[in-house]
């Protein structure tokens, strides 16, 4: 491999919707060098890669910025961070107002007031949402993007960030990253566990596919705490498309029902795993299928719907053109998805700061991979970007330090030219993958099992886990490609140990479905604390913390 080292003051690990609104606020900085590196390309990558239909999180007119706050303590059965949602939450309508400045079409009334939908939404036309992050992100000056290069590991001494290994995925080039700080604004994980879909219909899951935990994987890696990885999320979707039901739910206030057409939501509870809960309950006793009831809905709402899909799920509006059938004539059947580790939904990710900065000095996390407040969604994500950005630039100008400029790389550019040139093993990709999702799906309370799970099950996922990342040495990669999709199963499997040693920590159930425990199947007042991990000398530490409630505000000491 050709070897290529680069420094910069500010190295931005993923072109993701944090990392493009970092990238825009860091542009106002023209005294500061800032480098972006994408694995695809930050056009259309990440979970805004084909668009949104509406803003999820803004502050609309009668509503309060501590109603965002306890919405969100509501539905995370009180594990979050207070303090990290305040201080997101009132950048909201800030950075929406940016983006609408950038082209966003953003739907208005005829008096000129945003088009909402509930008490938290406001309806866009989202579908060149990420291009036109991208195209803002390519206009600022200092900032240099290289698109096509997997970031896999972080350079740290000494607690301290200094940059990051790669690869380009298309050619045999090794990268080595030199930096006065990190953000990183990777994606969560999807993959772990079996998905909805199988065989060539695999990709048609909720979440993105190609956000394989990689920023996860190289801060557990690193030695940075983690928090809150029991709390998995799952969606539900409506079913074989896998497209969102909120658009349903809320557009034409379809409510979930029975093959018997009893309506069962209220009977669990509204929050977004109690809705999950009693859909999975429902059919496990018997009266399945379940529903959206959209059956006799009017021709104007049922248009409206078929464009909503259009903006961001267009095999949803495919599947009820092609059966001659929409959704006025029959309800739409719903199911749960595989679980997934993400925090723009739920609260797990790096243990960060105020300033999201980790507990490795100089390393920033924004977006899905930040910790400790969920419900971000587009905006979420976005005012992370920019509070990770502004607290760079203080920390890099305060930091009387260079990046190391020696070359260190040599160790990391073997490791990848071994896959390279080593040659074809019995054991493929594939099978290691599909080994991964069965021993999650089966012991580690995947869909199959109605998502839940016990400590002894728990405890064989462990050990079968780790006896699969000691396979990853007897991989063989052809070409540039292959060797990414062996660093994306490590980062998956380093991602699954962690939700299992999480899982196990968090004797209590306090989300149905996100972390079903049958041993404890109740909640406890005992369990209102965070639990966090450590990688020491190869071991995962579980650390227990005490919450931040409000008026509190957090600030590592250890």
């Amino acid at each position: 491999m050709k070897t290529r080292i680069m420094e910069t003051d500010v190295l931005i690990v993923g072109g993701g919707t944090a990392g493009c609104f970092a990238g825009i606020t860091l542009g106002k900085q023209e005294d500061v060098k800032v480098l972006m590196v994408e694995k695809a390309n930050i056009k259309r990558s990440g979970c805004l890669a084909a668009g949104v239909n509406a803003i999820n999180a803004y502050i609309i007119e009668g509503q309060t910025m501590q109603d965002y706050i306890n919405y969100c303590k509501k539905d995370a059965e009180g594990i979050v961070r207070e303090d990290l949602i305040q201080n997101m939450s009132e950048r909201f309508n800030h950075v929406t107002k940016v983006l609408e400045d950038l082209g966003l079409v953003i739907l208005k009334d005829e008096n000129g007031k945003y088009v909402t939908r509930g008490k938290r939404n406001i309806k866009i036309n989202g579908e060149n949402i990420k291009p036109i992050l991208a195209e803002a992100v390519n206009r600022q000056k200092n900032v240099d993007v290289i698109n096509h290069v997997n970031v896999t590991d972080f350079i740290v001494k000494d607690g301290r960030i200094q940059g990051a290994y790669g690869f380009d995925v298309n050619h045999p080039i090794f990268y080595e990253f030199h930096a006065k700080a990190v953000l990183v604004a990777t994606g969560g994980a999807a993959g772990l566990y079996r998905p909805n879909n199988p065989g060539f219909s695999r990709h048609k899951m909720w979440y993105c596919p190609f956000n394989t935990g990689a920023g996860y994987a190289m801060g557990i890696l690193a030695g940075a705490e983690m928090t809150t990885f029991e709390m998995r999320f799952v969606a539900l979707r409506c079913k074989d498309t896998i497209a969102p039901v909120g658009t349903i739910a809320q557009g034409v206030g379809a409510k979930q029902c029975n093959g018997q057409g009893e309506f069962y939501g209220e009977k669990y509870g509204m929050a977004t795993s109690q809705r999950i809960y009693g859909t999975v309950t429902e059919n496990r006793e018997g009266r399945g299928p379940c529903y959206l009831g959209t059956k006799g809905i009017s021709p104007e709402q049922e248009d409206a719907l078929y464009k909503a899909y259009l903006n961001m799920s267009p095999s949803q509006t495919l599947k009820w053109l092609e059966t001659g059938k929409g959704p006025s004539a029959y309800n739409v059947e719903i199911e749960g998805t595989e679980p997934y580790i993400v925090g723009g939904h739920s609260a797990c990710g790096y243990w960060v700061d105020q300033k999201r900065e980790t507990t490795i000095s100089g390393l920033f996390a924004a977006g899905d991979v930040a910790g400790g407040c969920p419900l971000k969604y587009v905006t979420g994500a976005m005012a992370e970007g920019e509070i990770a950005a502004e607290a760079l630039v203080d920390y890099i100008k305060k930091v009387n330090y260079s990046p190391i400029k020696e070359k260190n790389g040599e160790k990391k550019k073997k490791e990848y030219e071994d896959y390279l040139t080593r040659g074809k093993n019995l054991l493929t990709i594939e099978q290691v993958e599909e080994s991964m999702q069965k021993i999650m799906e089966q012991y580690a309370g995947g869909k199959s099992t109605d998502y839940r799970y016990s400590e002894n099950c728990l405890i064989l996922a462990e050990k079968k886990i780790l006896k699969l990342l000691e396979t990853l040495q007897f991989l063989a990669a052809e070409d540039m490609d292959d060797l990414l999709r062996i660093y994306e199963i490590r980062e998956r499997l380093i991602v699954c140990r962690t939700v299992i040693a999480h899982l196990l920590a968090r004797k209590e159930t306090r989300w149905h479905i996100f972390a079903e425990n049958i041993d404890y199947p109740y909640k406890s007042d005992q369990w209102l604390k965070y639990v966090n991990s450590r990688l020491e000398d190869g071991e995962l530490k579980i650390v227990f913390r005490d919450l931040v409630t409000g008026g509190q505000v957090y600030e590592h000491k250890n």
